[in-house]
């Protein structure tokens, strides 16, 4: 049985994607899973929330990347031999990080050009295109995890089809602005287009003993993020945007005939609006924790020890609602 994998993934950026994967893995780490958190953004940030400039250094020696999510898939994208083992990094006891990597922009060529490949019962085109998943899966088994979660960039190409056909659930992070929206109404119809065309491209798998993802992205909701609060209101420029977002979802994600009557108080879609914590931010990047772990060592005093606080009740009720969704076992 395949360890669950979890993508964060909006066709729009800026909506804070690797936040949130930085955020949740360690609460999920906290509430008791084995979590590994895969970086598949080739721009790396979700690395760098993680680790600090010397470590950096020491997992990208030169051209050979033999720590990263690249070092992994490297033989296979030369043509001298299948994936690699997957360099796990340890983060905390039971959170592992698999490292991104700039040079995965180069595999992009490879994967659009043998997807369709795959209809032709090519077996080196369906090892480069279940490369990501069986590194995940492979990375998840030696970490011993209970949940994969991953980031990506905002983009429709061929490296995110490959990621998100590693995926079983995706969650979708918006900001209230127009462009989310937008990004929301391309997402869905590719999320389908891709579940169906791997679909048939799986009874087209010409090696018996090939493990391939079933491909499922099941759409687990959506998350406004970076929600900005004044006397416990959104701002009334976002407010539009917000109200958009029920009927959005349900449209271009699931396919459902709309409410009238839904809002996005009352849709079992939405996930949590969570606040921005712009003032614990700049603290949790220095301190290299996140926002809910913050001490006054580090310079959360006064207010913004209420505030941590409160990041931890609002990000332990999105782990437990996502873990629920997806069936992972139940948080403590």
């Amino acid at each position: 049985m395949s360890i669950a994998v979890i993508a964060f993934f909006n066709n729009k950026g800026g909506v804070g994607k690797s936040t949130m994967v930085y955020h949740l893995a360690w609460m999920f780490s906290d509430r008791g899973l084995r979590v590994i958190a895969a970086d598949l953004d080739p721009q790396g940030n979700l690395t760098a929330a993680f680790l600090d400039e010397d470590r950096l250094e020491q997992v990208m020696p030169g051209n050979t990347h033999p720590l990263t999510i690249f070092g992994a898939i490297q033989p296979l994208k030369r043509g001298t031999g299948d994936i690699a083992d997957p360099h796990v990094e340890i983060v905390s006891d039971r959170l592992g990080l698999i490292v991104g990597d700039m040079a995965m922009s180069t595999f992009e060529d490879q994967l659009s050009e043998v997807w369709p490949k795959c209809m032709d019962r090519d077996e080196r085109a369906f090892r480069v295109i279940s490369s990501f998943w069986r590194v995940l899966q492979r990375a998840g088994e030696q970490h011993g995890a209970d949940v994969i979660l991953i980031d990506l960039g905002p983009n429709l190409g061929a490296i995110n089809r490959a990621a998100l056909i590693a995926t079983d659930f995706v969650v979708i992070p918006l900001g209230p602005d127009l462009f989310s929206l937008q990004g929301l109404q391309n997402l869905g119809p590719a999320l389908r287009r891709w579940r169906d065309e791997w679909k048939e491209r799986l009874t087209k798998n010409p090696v018996a003993d090939l493990a391939l993802p079933p491909g499922s992205i099941q759409p687990l909701g959506y998350i406004v993020l970076r929600h900005t609060v004044r006397l416990d209101r959104p701002v009334k420029a976002f407010e539009r945007w917000t109200a958009k977002m029920p009927t959005t979802y349900s449209k271009a994600v699931l396919e459902q005939e709309v409410d009238p009557s839904l809002s996005i108080d009352t849709d079992p879609s939405c996930i949590a609006k969570l606040k921005d914590y712009r003032s614990l931010m700049p603290l949790a990047q220095e301190a290299r924790k996140p926002v809910f772990f913050l001490k006054p060592a580090d310079g959360a005093l006064g207010a913004h020890i209420y505030s941590v606080t409160e990041a931890y009740k609002d990000f332990k009720n999105v782990a437990k609602k996502i873990a629920a969704n997806a069936g992972l076992k139940a948080l403590s």
